[in-house]
């Protein structure tokens, strides 16, 4: 079986053109040959992924920067924020790589081939797993708030996000493991970069890294959205006795409705953005994109990293007071991480 949607995606099959370049003339009819698309077309792919690629290393990198700087903001919910942000910044940059494979040539040798996509399925297990622990943090914290002090901690935190990045790295070990073995068994040509998963491990790998956590995510989201819309129903007819607190209510009322809209957000953004990444996997072994598909896809998935930062960061106050103070370089002041950032 061919791989699933990211090794499909990321790297892939050319097909042959008698008009094509050749990856590399030196080697004639062994030798891959490059896509073939009009200029302004190629001009104005290299110039997105380009603009999506710096922008989700930069905003992400805010996020690092900002959460591990000042003190109060280590908080077991920004600590999760902060594996998500790790996962998205090296996201940003295997995006360079996707922009190498515009033309169809891979250059970098298959051992880098492998590597490559072997550290982006690490990255994106982890950045799924970590999401589902934002839902399980955010659930806690709306569902079970009087337990959420006890349940939720530091330590248990820090324990599950390095099992997320273990985990990932572990599995996706196993479902790279012949490429890893040989690398370049599968290609037909130089310059060509194609990894090949057995049909079973590739099946396990889109349960857990797609399938699961979605089905965790959604259910998650929906009895935290229905508890918020009690909420505000119950905080809306016990301010309905007290015309004092007339302000509270509608204070309040904003709050659960933004709280609901952002986790909507949420779910809408995950869904569009992975869905067409791993609904080619389940399409069958032997479909394969081409490069104009391939790369529209790949985007799309990636940019849902370009976007995480601006969904879980830029909702919050003190993510916007950590970019002026990051931009002004006031955090290189001493003892800038004690500011007040709440």
């Amino acid at each position: 079986m061919t791989s699933t949607a990211a090794s499909c995606l990321l790297f892939l099959t050319m097909n042959s053109f008698e008009e094509a370049e050749l990856c590399f003339p030196e080697l004639l009819n062994s030798s891959c040959r490059k896509a073939m698309r009009p200029h302004s077309v190629s001009m104005l792919t290299y110039i997105l992924l380009s603009s999506i690629s710096l922008l989700t290393v930069t905003l992400n990198l805010l996020v690092i920067i900002s959460i591990s700087h000042f003190k109060q903001l280590h908080t077991p919910t920004n600590l999760l924020l902060l594996s998500l942000a790790v996962s998205d910044f090296f996201v940003g940059f295997l995006m360079y790589f996707q922009i190498v494979l515009i033309d169809g040539c891979w250059s970098f040798g298959d051992l880098m081939c492998i590597l490559t996509q072997y550290l982006a399925y690490i990255i994106t297990s982890a950045s799924v797993g970590t999401m589902v622990l934002i839902s399980v943090d955010r659930y806690v914290a709306i569902c079970e708030p009087l337990h959420y002090p006890n349940k939720v901690t530091h330590k248990r935190v820090k324990i599950c996000v390095c099992l997320c990045w273990i985990c990932s790295a572990v599995f996706d070990s196993l479902l790279v493991k012949d490429n890893l073995e040989q690398p370049g068994r599968y290609n037909s040509c130089f310059g060509e970069c194609v990894i090949v998963i057995d049909y079973f491990v590739g099946l396990a790998d889109l349960i857990l890294t797609f399938i699961g956590p979605v089905i965790v995510i959604v259910v998650l989201y929906m009895r935290v959205f229905v508890v918020a819309v009690s909420h505000a129903r119950a905080m809306r007819s016990h301010t309905a006795a007290f015309s004092l607190k007339c302000s509270v209510s509608v204070t309040a009322k904003k709050s659960e409705l933004k709280a609901a809209r952002t986790l909507g957000v949420v779910i809408v953004v995950f869904l569009v953005c992975l869905c067409p990444y791993y609904c080619f996997a389940l399409t069958g072994q032997d479909t394969l994109l081409n490069a104009s598909s391939a790369t529209i896809v790949i985007c799309l998935f990636y940019f849902n990293s370009c976007l995480n930062p601006v969904i879980y960061a830029f909702f919050y106050p003190w993510f916007r007071k950590c970019i002026r103070l990051i931009v002004t370089l006031k955090i290189l002041q001493p003892g800038s991480c004690e500011t007040n950032m709440l």
